[in-house]
């Protein structure tokens, strides 16, 4: 049985698994300066800072989220190296999604222009995501880097076509700190 369990700083072994996590399944570019991380996990509400655990407690991932009222934003989602491909990344978008319902998970992709990429497309297509096909640029976290080109995918009941200009700005604003292009 998997569960989430929301963790603050003060879990020290589970947010050092976490942060470990954080470094070596993503590119710099792609998380926030882990300083910054450690005060949002404390001190913003919104934000939702959980391990994946096992029934015996073991640490197995972990998945970031902000909770929005209307939608649910997911921005970070990693399982440990030696567990992936044993299914444990179904399980854990299954249970976060009847956790959340009714409201919408969105998330960002990178582009398909690669085959990881389109493999981490389908995984989330195979969820129950669907493919937002708008232009999107993932604001940078750090001063100085750059906007990166990723695409958006929603679980649940939200229409791209009317929510799309909606979710962009909350994700700005409320994640990124600035405002859409």
């Amino acid at each position: 049985m998997i569960r989430l369990q929301r963790i603050t700083t003060a879990d020290a072994d589970w947010y050092r698994f976490m942060e470990e996590l954080m470094v070596q399944s993503f590119p710099p570019e792609e998380y926030r300066p882990l300083e910054q991380l450690r005060l949002y996990t404390d001190t913003k509400p919104a934000f939702y800072n959980n391990i994946v655990l096992e029934s015996d407690d073991t640490p197995v991932g972990f998945f970031t989220y902000w909770d929005f009222g209307t939608f649910c934003y997911g921005e970070h989602f990693a399982i440990d190296p030696a567990r992936r491909n044993g299914g444990y990344g179904a399980r854990v978008i299954e249970r976060l999604c009847a956790d959340l319902a009714p409201r919408p998970l969105v998330l960002e992709v990178e582009m398909p222009d690669n085959d990881l990429a389109r493999r981490r497309i389908g995984f989330y297509q195979r969820q129950g995501f669907r493919l937002w096909d708008k232009p999107y640029r993932q604001p940078p976290y750090k001063p100085g880097d750059s906007f990166l080109p990723m695409l958006l995918m929603a679980y649940g009941a939200l229409d791209a076509d009317r929510a799309y200009d909606e979710v962009k700005q909350r994700i700005y604003r409320e994640v990124y700190g600035t405002c859409p292009d």
